[in-house]
Protein backbone atom coordinates (compact mmCIF):
# COMPACT_ATOMS: atom_id res chain seq x y z
CA UNK A 1 0.00 0.00 0.00
CA UNK A 2 2.96 2.28 0.85
CA UNK A 3 4.83 1.29 -2.38
CA UNK A 4 1.61 2.64 -4.10
CA UNK A 5 1.32 5.64 -2.54
CA UNK A 6 4.70 6.91 -3.11
CA UNK A 7 4.64 6.81 -6.80
CA UNK A 8 1.60 8.23 -7.22
CA UNK A 9 3.26 10.96 -4.26
CA UNK A 10 6.29 11.26 -6.98
CA UNK A 11 3.75 12.75 -9.49
CA UNK A 12 3.13 15.50 -7.85
CA UNK A 13 4.66 18.97 -8.68
CA UNK A 14 5.63 21.77 -6.46
CA UNK A 15 2.65 23.26 -7.13
CA UNK A 16 0.62 20.55 -6.00
CA UNK A 17 2.05 20.18 -2.83
CA UNK A 18 0.99 24.08 -2.07
CA UNK A 19 -1.83 23.69 -3.37
CA UNK A 20 -2.03 20.65 -0.89
CA UNK A 21 -0.77 22.98 1.91
CA UNK A 22 -3.11 26.22 1.41
CA UNK A 23 -6.35 23.09 1.34
CA UNK A 24 -5.23 21.94 4.78
CA UNK A 25 -4.80 25.99 5.87
CA UNK A 26 -8.12 26.45 4.80
CA UNK A 27 -9.53 23.84 6.48
CA UNK A 28 -8.09 24.70 10.05
CA UNK A 29 -9.75 27.49 9.80
CA UNK A 30 -13.17 25.87 9.58
CA UNK A 31 -12.40 23.45 12.16
CA UNK A 32 -10.95 26.79 14.14
CA UNK A 33 -14.18 28.58 13.20
CA UNK A 34 -16.55 25.52 14.44
CA UNK A 35 -14.54 25.03 17.36
CA UNK A 36 -13.67 28.34 18.91
CA UNK A 37 -12.18 26.82 22.48
CA UNK A 38 -9.48 25.98 20.13
CA UNK A 39 -7.99 29.56 20.33
CA UNK A 40 -7.44 29.23 24.38
CA UNK A 41 -4.49 26.48 23.61
CA UNK A 42 -1.31 27.84 24.91
CA UNK A 43 0.67 29.19 22.15
CA UNK A 44 3.59 26.81 24.02
CA UNK A 45 1.30 23.88 23.09
CA UNK A 46 0.70 24.44 19.92
CA UNK A 47 4.81 25.35 18.90
CA UNK A 48 5.48 22.18 20.51
CA UNK A 49 2.94 20.32 17.98
CA UNK A 50 4.42 21.89 15.35
CA UNK A 51 8.01 21.27 16.36
CA UNK A 52 6.27 17.54 16.58
CA UNK A 53 5.01 17.24 13.42
CA UNK A 54 8.05 19.08 11.31
CA UNK A 55 10.43 17.00 12.83
CA UNK A 56 10.57 13.45 10.47
CA UNK A 57 10.09 15.75 7.36
CA UNK A 58 12.78 18.07 8.33
CA UNK A 59 15.19 15.15 9.14
CA UNK A 60 14.91 13.31 5.97
CA UNK A 61 14.77 16.51 4.37
CA UNK A 62 17.76 18.41 5.35
CA UNK A 63 19.98 15.44 7.61
CA UNK A 64 19.39 12.17 5.81
CA UNK A 65 21.19 10.89 2.65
Amino acid sequence: MLNRMNTRLKRLTVVDIGLVKWSVFFATIIIVKSFPRLLNIDYAILALLTLACAIKPLYKFWIKK
